[in-house]
Parts: C-alpha cells; structure tokens; sequence
C-alpha cells in the first residue's frame, strides 16, 4: 500500500508542478501598460518579441491614468519588445495612437495616449 501511495504522488506530483513552474514561467517580462491621458481609450498591444508578432492586449478599454499590467516574451537578449495602438472611445471627436517600444526589462511602464486624428 505504501508503494501504491509513493507512486501515485509521484506520477501526479511530477507533472503538477511541471505544469505550475510552465504557468508562473520565468522567461517572460511583466510590463505595465498605462494610459497617460485623460481620455479614456481602447488600447491593442502585441509582442513582438515572437514572429508573428501575439497580440497579449485586445482592444482594451483604459481609462485615464489607469494601469494594465501585461506579460511579454523575451527576445534573444532578455529584453521585451511591443507595439501598441489606441483609439478613443469617444467616437464624436476620435483621436489614435500608436507607438513602439523596444529594449523593455521587467517591470517596465509603456505609456499609451491617443494624440491625433485617426486616418481615413
């Protein structure tokens, strides 16, 4: 019976924390994105780290001066690497954004802003 109980944990207990160490990771970089205006806005960001690029933030709804954290691959040198757009979610007056941001260590901010008008 012992030997029934060993060998139960172990088949069960070995991949179990497998699977957590794979959940936590420890190659991603944890990343804040923050909205720096007072405008409220819907913000996508993709990791473009990893070709193709992943989409880690669809269309997300921030407010102003409000934080989102995401997470991120890391590239060759450890770092992490986004592209980002907004628009705002007023559709009488719309402005968007967009930027890039490259070389990003762990606990990093992007900001994120819609700054001008939005083409076509």
């Amino acid at each position: 019976m012992i030997w029934y109980r060993t060998m139960t944990r172990a088949a069960f207990g070995a991949p179990f924390l497998i699977l957590c160490a794979a959940a936590l990771g420890g190659d991603g970089i944890n990343l804040t994105v923050t909205n720096d205006g007072i405008v409220d806005i819907y913000v996508t960001v993709y990791d473009t780290s990893v070709n193709p690029r992943a989409t880690v933030l669809s269309h997300q709804q921030i407010n102003g001066f409000t934080s989102v954290p995401i997470s991120v691959s890391a590239d060759a040198g450890g770092k992490g690497n986004v592209a980002w757009s907004a628009v705002s979610v007023d559709n009488s007056a719309q402005q968007c954004g967009h930027g890039t941001r490259s070389g990003l260590s762990g606990e990093a901010n992007v900001n994120v802003h819609v700054d001008s008008d939005c083409a076509g």
